[in-house]
């Protein structure tokens, strides 16, 4: 069965893995020691993965070798591949991947008896052979390779200015009818012809004097209203905003999900970063 390069066969594998790259990862021995990266992966006809592409320049020898992907476990969130029993020496003995190298059934059977255990009990038969044959190779832990998402929802607050109103202030004017009372004085001459004491009595016409033209003088006055109107300050009018603070409370169920794991047997469970992954 021919083999592809990941990206060759799903452009878009980053999305079909929910957004983990499996080029991006490093590759660690069990114990802890730095074997190289993932350069590339090589997948079947139906996108089975079958060898991951090694480059283990700058760790090892500098060359790149296929790892059957059932030597390895990948765990996603440390972003790492482990392989278990792989050395300097083994590393070395490996055959070479090259981009150029013709991927036949001889050039695949080298790469395996790399790999395969002499207590394996595997006979390669070209004509018979399939990936099925070998598990220990090809085989896929699913508990090692599948990456759970654990989501969990949380209540997120934020906050929107909106214009809830408009206040306009402005002023117009209003007309009235005024009253004002203003008392005035009028003078006036009154003449009034009255009957004198002496009446009747005879007067001395040697004291008499009559004259002519004899003229008695009175000015008379009155007041008259002087009403004219005049503006003053009434009142004055400040306008202003001021901020209120208020704290708002809301309330809801939120969701988490947590992970579930079923052992059976005298299993060692490892826990690995803050977020719990476990690896049996």
């Amino acid at each position: 069965m021919p083999l592809h390069k990941l990206e060759h066969f799903d452009p878009n594998y980053r999305e079909t893995f929910g957004g983990d790259d499996v080029k991006s990862l490093i590759l660690y021995t069990e114990g802890g020691d730095r074997v190289g990266s993932v350069a590339d992966v090589l997948v079947d006809d139906d996108g089975h993965f079958r060898y991951l592409v090694i480059d283990t320049s700058g760790d090892f020898s500098g060359k790149k070798i296929l790892l059957p992907i059932g030597l390895s476990r990948i765990d996603y969130p440390a972003k790492r591949v482990y392989v278990d029993g792989l050395s300097k020496q083994q590393v070395e003995g490996l055959v070479e991947y090259k981009e150029d190298t013709i991927f036949d059934h001889d050039y695949e059977e080298k790469v395996r008896s790399g790999f395969r255990s002499p207590t394996s009990g595997v006979t390669y038969d070209r004509n018979t052979y399939n990936y099925q044959t070998e598990p220990a190779l090809y085989g896929l832990n699913e508990q090692s390779h599948q990456t759970f998402k654990l989501y969990e929802e949380r209540l997120i607050a934020n906050k929107q200015r909106i214009k809830t109103g408009e206040v306009t202030v402005g002023k117009h004017i209003e007309t009235d009818t005024a009253s004002v009372t203003v008392p005035i004085q009028k003078e006036r001459v009154v003449i009034e012809r009255v009957v004198p004491t002496e009446a009747g009595n005879v007067v001395d016409i040697n004291e008499l004097k009559f004259q002519e033209g004899e003229v008695a003088r009175i000015e008379v006055y009155e007041e008259t209203p002087d009403i004219r109107k005049e503006a003053f300050v009434r009142e004055e009018v400040r306008v202003k905003k001021v901020v209120e603070r208020d704290t708002v409370e809301a309330q809801d169920t939120i969701r988490r999900e947590e992970l579930d794991v079923d052992t059976a047997g005298n299993l060692h469970v490892n826990e690995h970063g803050s977020t719990t992954h476990e690896a049996i």
